[in-house]
């Protein structure tokens, strides 16, 4: 059986919204969930459509401003949620199943909100790829039946990329902008301070040109991670001299560049097999 086009998987995708009927649509502002929240619009109406956005300490900057401004755009409602994830213990404590916690009270309170307002249902951005990470998220929309009509669809990474950018949306080649508490090692406290920490040092990394990297929280260590092409440019005078600079006046001690250099979830290579099957299930 010949692999689906990108043609035929954003067919399959219009048709499982139609089969949806009114559906709230989990927005980050993210390439997934912009296209998905693009294409229920063109498909459903506007009307028919709710752009829900969380907003809490963990969101990296700036990107609350664009997710609103586009949903302005194309004229659908989009409401602001409150994630409190700091007030959850279970989520400060940084185990592998962080996500799993913060996902739940999202799905919770999203299913509140479609049932109050007339939706029939919840859409998440999860797209085909995302199910082959370790995402313990993906386990709460399981459990809270939550819709991924990306990944319902196949649609890939580079699909989403492929279509966004024929659609003329802004985030085509808009980096991936996870989370700010993947950032942080397991097992170390998810604190107000320590988001600020990450958050202020890939604004300044960001504003010296880099494009697609991370600045991972080892407690004193700031691991930064950028594309091996970038390795030589930040480790080059005047760049290493200002990051190092930089990330010690947000009260990191040590500074250092991952060799390996950029990769998404670096942080669950620590994380044993047998542990992530337990909380993918």
């Amino acid at each position: 059986m010949a692999a689906m086009t990108t043609e035929e998987k954003h067919n399959s995708l219009q048709q499982i919204l139609r089969g949806l009927g009114k559906v709230v649509v989990a927005y980050s502002g993210g390439v997934d969930s912009t296209f998905l929240l693009k294409t229920a619009v063109d498909t459903l109406g506007p009307e028919n459509v709710l752009a829900c956005t969380s907003v809490g300490a963990s969101e990296p900057s700036g990107l609350f401003e664009k997710a609103a401004e586009f949903a302005k755009s194309i004229g659908v409602e989009m409401l602001t949620v409150e994630a409190d994830e700091l007030a959850d213990p279970n989520f400060t404590a940084n185990k592998a199943d962080r996500c799993f916690h913060c996902k739940s009270h999202l799905c919770e309170t999203l299913l509140d909100i479609a049932a109050k307002r007339g939706f029939d249902h919840v859409a998440f951005g999860t797209n085909y790829d995302d199910l082959d990470d370790y995402r313990p998220g993906n386990r709460a929309m399981k459990v809270f039946g939550i819709r991924s009509p990306l990944a319902e669809a196949k649609l890939t990474k580079n699909d989403i990329r492929e279509l966004s950018r024929r659609m003329n949306l802004p985030t085509a080649e808009q980096p991936a902008s996870p989370c700010l508490a993947s950032r942080i090692a397991y097992g170390l406290e998810v604190t107000e301070q320590r988001l600020k920490q990450i958050d202020q040092a890939e604004v300044f990394l960001r504003n010296l040109g880099l494009v697609e990297f991370r600045v991972r929280h080892h407690d004193a260590i700031a691991r930064i991670e950028v594309h091996p092409k970038d390795i030589e440019k930040i480790t080059t005078e005047p760049f290493r001299s200002q990051i190092v600079e930089k990330l010690k006046s947000l009260g990191f001690n040590f500074v250092t560049v991952d060799l390996q250099g950029f990769r998404s979830g670096s942080l669950n290579e620590s994380i044993p097999d047998k542990e992530k099957q337990h909380h993918q299930n």
